[in-house]
């Protein structure tokens, strides 16, 4: 067997292995890139989760903006074009795969195999009979959707993140399975370009990691347009080709007709085939055991991205290896500290989340204002049709200095996820309540709805003592 040596090995090419492996080649090392085989690179993200669901859900917004205009004296006709749609999936696909490929990684300097990777010891990995070693290695081999099992499943017309995207037609009706970020966004998708939509979810509301009253909102929208919800449910059987049958927490049982699944129930981590435990690696509850610093049992492994079982978002894996590459080149090491971190689902309207949530500020012990924004009175939302959407800032108490922080907060708006950017950046950098109050907003964006925050909330704090004040100021001064 022939043996090489590698400053860095990344198995693995997705968001977190690409960010490592190409960042690690650009500072001079000598970086070996492993994938199972070529359409692998890229990873999860752009081959099946974040760019051709952002694809499909923006010609969804398309169709369903187009019939609206119907409202104004247009009359639209003519069905849905699945293949049209597949064609522009994957035409945006392309465009990017274009510099995520193993051609042009090599150009870049980088080695590349693919083939399935495994340990034979901690510094050793073998591949294709090709035996190579790294000072470091990283894994970055992402995770997988979890399969529905329940009796008669074999009967159904299966989806889920990794098929969709290829439907050869529209399902008259689609029994979505999960209330998750995916399940949502697919159900709102599949719904607006023409199926019947029903959502079944343990949970008792949708996308339950975020603000009921922000999910709430949303969730009226959605039902708005025609999607249908079972919480506190799942599928029970899957009785014939149409009818599944849902049971209830109250042990109620109910058929719901479908001529198509989507099941979006959670995700699995990829490490089965590495033979962690020949590297030293431990698993844990079917994860791998890490530190602070994103290291594995095995101290010279890393992990990035879904393996290190943190947060499953594309973002999250690149933040990853921002943290890796300092620790591999710094001796003051980062450790993972996801306080600041944010999230959109991707849905009309978006949710964005950022920083700390009440639950976990309350775990925590940290005194914290909250202040709720709703947009009935922002011009922007009056003239764009928004004016149901709501915003939840959360404030630091006033220190010594009178200083205040964005602690977190979250958003519900059509571009909740742009609106919401410098709300992320003040809460990162630990800026000043009075940054936003001060800033000088072009008039009618809807980012000023983020200053309309601040300025309510520092009216609540004018008492009837600070008047007398600023009356008494106002004969002195002015």
């Amino acid at each position: 067997m022939q043996e090489k040596k590698y400053d860095v090995i990344v198995i693995g090419c997705g968001s977190g292995g690409l960010s490592v492996g190409l960042g690690m080649n650009a500072l001079g090392f000598n970086v070996l890139m492993i994938a199972k085989n070529e359409r692998d690179i890229g990873g999860e993200c752009l081959n099946d989760g974040c760019i051709p669901s952002k694809a499909m859900i923006h010609i969804a917004e398309i169709i369903y903006q187009a019939k609206q205009s119907k409202k104004f004296g247009l009359d639209l006709t003519g069905d849905v074009d699945p293949k049209a749609i597949v064609t522009y999936i994957k035409d945006a696909q392309k465009s990017i795969k274009d510099h995520e490929n193993s051609a042009w990684l090599k150009n870049q300097g980088v080695d590349v195999l693919l083939g399935e990777a495994f340990f034979l010891n901690s510094a050793t990995v073998s591949v294709n009979g090709l035996e190579v070693t790294a000072e470091k290695i990283v894994l970055a081999t992402g995770s997988a959707p979890v399969r529905l099992k329940v009796l008669g499943i074999e009967k159904a017309l299966y989806y889920d993140n990794e098929s969709i995207f290829n439907l050869p037609n529209i399902p008259k009706k689609l029994l979505v399975v999960g209330s998750g970020p995916i399940g949502i966004e697919i159900g709102q998708t599949m719904a607006r370009l023409g199926s019947q939509v029903t959502v079944v979810s343990r949970s008792k509301q949708i996308l339950p990691h975020e603000e009921e009253e922000i999910a709430s909102i949303l969730q009226k929208q959605l039902e708005k347009e025609g999607i249908r919800f079972h919480f506190g449910a799942e599928i029970e059987k899957i009785s014939s080709e149409e009818k599944a049958i849902v049971k209830f927490s109250n042990d109620e049982f109910k058929y719901v007709p479908y001529d198509a699944l989507f099941v979006a129930i959670g995700r699995e981590l990829c490490f089965d085939s590495l033979k962690l435990e020949d590297a030293g690696i431990k698993i844990k509850d079917k994860k791998v055991v890490v530190n602070e610093y994103l290291q594995t049992t095995a101290k010279n492994i890393y992990v990035c991205g879904d393996i290190a079982g943190d947060l499953y978002f594309s973002h999250a894996a690149e933040f990853h290896a921002r943290i890796i590459i300092n620790n591999f080149l710094s001796p003051f090491k980062k450790k993972l500290d996801n306080k600041h971190f944010s999230w959109v689902t991707f849905t009309k309207p978006e949710i964005a989340t950022f920083g700390y949530s009440q639950k976990q500020m309350e775990e925590k012990s940290i005194s914290y204002d909250v202040n709720t924004q709703d947009f009935k009175e922002d011009d922007r939302a009056l003239t764009d049709g928004y004016t149901y959407g709501k915003l939840l800032l959360y404030a630091s108490k006033k220190n010594i200095f009178g200083k205040q922080k964005i602690l977190g907060g979250c958003m519900v708006a059509p571009s909740a996820g742009e609106m919401i950017q410098e709300l992320i950046l003040a809460n990162a950098q630990g800026l000043s309540i009075n940054t936003l109050f001060n800033k000088i907003y072009p008039y009618p964006t809807a980012s000023r709805v983020n200053q309309s925050a601040i300025v309510k909330y520092r009216s609540k704090n004018i008492t009837t003592q600070v008047k007398r004040l600023l009356k008494m100021a106002f004969k002195l001064f002015g």
